[in-house]
């Protein structure tokens, strides 16, 4: 299958550290960077806001200090984010690295937005304000019905009890004039060229890494960080922790009843990442429930990809 379009404008030395939340993929790519003369560029939908520090549990200032760190902080809280607009900010960047000499590590765990860079942009239709807005006359009945007269195959591709995915198939059917789920099919069953690992733990110890570091994120100030944030944009607003820390400043929750909230959030999210990451075939796994920390399986990763290989450090560069 030809390349998606993108993935022929990735350096092939890119290697991609993904995996759920908490997985500790700051660390291993740290030290793989360390190893190998490396840059980290950071592939966490969240992490590009600035102001969001604690919240989106970024790299500390020590760990950014040890090797150069691209995209954290660099978009306005005010400012929308979707995947095109991710593949445009770090392609370059990606690009800048590779032709430094030094090897580029993409890590993060928002699924779409590495896939940007893997597969490239998706060829589906972008949203249409004008269709969407037709919508509103029709009955959830009539647009599941609508859908499934142009793509039969939705009954068992698409949650027919979303209405907000529901609208978004049939924009696709009838903007594409094709079945949306053809059209999802072949761009996701696409096996790009590219070398990366995915973390895993148990997931006992992956929710007890998720529950100890929420609590480091209250004790390093979370409350205080929510309570100065200005207007966020929708995607900002989408941050988990946000809605409860809110909820507590307001005085609808006590802080042991938002803890736990945040607890329970983030747990879910790394369930959804490790449902998206398993079907990620490009990735290589690698287990780290016997390992007292992620660094540990520099190791392992370079047995792994022999590919990887020191090289000769070069001039210094800034990060983005």
């Amino acid at each position: 299958m030809p390349a998606q379009p993108g993935t022929a404008m990735l350096p092939a030395s890119t290697f991609f550290i993904t995996g759920p939340t908490a997985s500790g993929k700051s660390a291993l790519a740290i030290a793989l960077a360390q190893h190998v003369g490396g840059e980290i560029v950071n592939a966490d939908a969240f992490q590009l806001y600035a102001g969001m520090d604690i919240l989106t549990a970024k790299p500390s200032p020590a760990e950014l200090a040890q090797v150069p760190h691209h995209l954290y902080g660099v978009i306005p809280l005010t400012e929308a984010c979707d995947a095109a607009s991710y593949h445009a900010l770090a392609l370059p960047v990606i690009q800048g690295i590779a032709a430094r000499g030094r090897v580029p590590i993409v890590v993060g765990g928002s699924g779409l937005y590495i896939k940007a860079l893997t597969h490239g942009l998706s060829p589906l239709p972008a949203a249409s304000p004008q269709l969407r807005a037709q919508f509103q006359h029709l009955s959830p009945g009539e647009k599941i019905v609508w859908l499934l007269q142009r793509d039969p195959e939705a009954a068992t591709t698409v949650n027919l009890r979303n209405p907000r995915y529901v609208e978004r198939a049939l924009e696709i059917c009838l903007l594409s004039g094709r079945p949306q789920s053809g059209l999802r099919r072949s761009f996701e069953q696409a096996e790009p060229q590219v070398s990366g690992v995915i973390l895993t733990w148990d997931r006992e110890t992956l929710y007890r890494r998720i529950n100890q570091r929420t609590l480091d994120m209250f004790a390093a100030g979370l409350i205080g960080e929510v309570r100065a944030l200005g207007p966020l944009s929708p995607t900002a607003e989408k941050a988990i922790g946000l809605r409860e820390v809110r909820a507590h400043l307001a005085g609808q929750a006590t802080l042991e009843d938002t803890v736990a909230a945040i607890q329970q959030a983030t747990r879910h999210y790394a369930k959804r990442q490790i449902t998206w990451f398993r079907r990620e075939r490009c990735f290589q796994t690698i287990c780290l429930d016997s390992l007292p920390a992620a660094q540990y399986a520099l190791p392992h990763l370079l047995e792994l990809f022999p590919c990887l290989r020191p090289t000769s450090p070069p001039a210094p560069s800034s990060s983005i």
